[in-house]
């Protein structure tokens, strides 16, 4: 008769650990975060929190997660063979962005042969997101089934620009009245992108990440509804953005996270709806002198999107660090989904990170964090009012100088760069990316600027 295994009291783990330390302080195994939370090396019944149950809401026709591609380009026809290479390669949707998206001349030629109706479309246009969104809808010739994406989002480009041409208040009024004009013709449509993606680039905690995006959410939700939106259409019409990257445990739980802070929001708005999340790739994780390495960064950044039960999940080419990737680039990105979709299996399990006393504790301290962010925004009068009076900007520096840190003391190593790093470095081939444009004169703010952390360790510039 078999013996079955024995099961460990938190007493006879702390006696092996207290072995294994050698005299240090068992404590030293407890460390604070960027958020000031609390990360202990054990977690079981005696401490668990209450199970998360967070499922994705929403599948991409029969398939587990929407795998999403970015195409940047100003030659209509160029941008059109990559579309179309990346959805007959794989892709269900494609993000647009680029000189393609400022009339619906160019862009209507960069999405010939893409049925609308079958494969999303999303814009990526900043500032100038109304146009674009104007280009689209005339690009989709009012069939109502067009599954249009808008992404507006003028407060991450005010936020990482430090500027718009014109008062912030003005552009979210503006993006609110263009979702209000389409949103009777495009019924299937999605208007707004609420992310913390500025924050997070600029070296932000996830607790800042997840604060500022509820803020945006809740901005652009305020905005429709003066703009004539009834509430539920602007809820629904709301993509929420997070980043993931290489602290794969973190990212997930941060998706996870995220879709409780949206319950409670929209709860709050009256009106409990489903959250749709867009996983994004991070850029600061990226390395330019060596950008082979960021493939294995991008992988446990996709499977963090697909485990953490995002509803699209975005990977950047490899060499997204040095300029614009190019065709290669973008194949090992969608193919590195691909093989986490299908030969993985990852989304065959609806929240594979249920059960985990860890993954449920983070996924609740983390949430609470990126709340009690939100709410420190509104006190301060919104994100707006927050951006203009710099109190956001201060905290996410205090979090980038924490995090800078870590990696400067060696208590946190980018493969490739600070360690195991490759004197034979194979070459990279890139597309020439756009020039940057400085914002406008009409309304500033202290900017979120992007960080890279592997910059700090690469000498001049590549």
């Amino acid at each position: 008769m078999t013996q079955p295994f024995p099961t460990p009291s938190p007493s006879d783990w702390r006696a092996e650990a207290e072995k294994a330390l050698k005299g240090r302080a068992i404590e030293g195994l407890v460390y604070l975060d960027a958020d000031g939370l609390a990360v202990r090396p054990l977690y079981g019944r005696a401490n668990a929190c209450d199970p998360v149950l967070a499922p994705r809401a929403f599948d991409a026709d029969g398939r587990p997660w929407d795998l999403r591609t970015l195409v940047e380009g100003d030659d209509p026809e160029a941008v059109n063979a990559a579309v179309l290479a990346d959805l007959e390669g794989g892709a269900a949707s494609v993000i647009l962005a680029g000189a393609v998206l400022a009339d619906s001349g160019p862009l209507g030629r960069a999405l010939a042969g893409v049925a609308l109706e079958l494969a999303p479309v999303a814009l990526e246009a900043g500032i100038d997101g109304p146009d674009a969104a104007n280009a689209l809808a005339v690009s989709a010739k009012g069939a109502p089934r067009a599954q249009l994406m808008f992404h507006l989002d003028p407060l991450t480009a005010f936020a990482r620009a430090g500027g718009s041409p014109r008062p912030i208040a003005a552009h979210v009024e503006l993006a609110a009245n263009t979702a209000a004009r389409h949103a009777g013709a495009y019924p299937e449509a999605t208007f707004f992108l609420a992310t913390g993606r500025a924050a997070h680039e600029a070296g932000g905690s996830a607790g800042q990440e997840l604060g500022f995006a509820a803020a945006a959410a809740a901005t652009c939700v305020k905005a429709a509804v003066e703009a004539g939106l009834p509430v539920e259409r602007a809820l629904a019409g709301t993509v929420l953005g997070v980043t993931v990257d290489t602290e794969y445990f973190d990212s997930l739980a941060k998706v996870r996270a995220l879709r409780l802070i949206w319950r409670s929001l929209s709860r709050a708005f009256g009106h409990e709806t489903p959250a749709r999340i867009e996983a994004r790739s991070s850029r600061r994780m990226l390395a330019a002198r060596d950008p082979w390495p960021n493939l294995l960064r991008l992988t446990a950044a996709g499977f963090a999107g697909a485990v953490g039960g995002a509803e699209a999940v975005v990977l950047d080419g490899f060499s997204r660090a040095r300029s614009i990737p190019d065709a290669f680039a973008r194949r090992q990105a969608r193919n590195t989904q691909l093989v986490l979709m299908e030969e993985a299996r990852i989304g065959r399990v609806a929240d594979p990170a249920a059960g985990s006393w860890f993954l449920d504790h983070r996924t609740r301290d983390l949430a609470g964090a990126g709340w009690a962010e939100f709410q420190r925004i509104e006190r301060e009068g919104g994100l707006i009012a927050s951006l203009h009076g710099g109190a956001l900007q201060q905290r996410v520096v205090k979090s980038r100088a924490s995090l800078a840190r870590a990696y400067q003391d060696g208590n946190a190593h980018l493969v490739g760069v600070t360690k195991f790093v490759d004197a034979d470095i194979r070459p990279v081939s890139v597309e020439a990316g756009p020039p940057n444009v400085p914002p406008g004169a009409g309304d500033r703010c202290l900017p979120l600027t992007p960080v890279r952390w592997a910059e700090a360790f690469e000498g001049a510039a590549v």
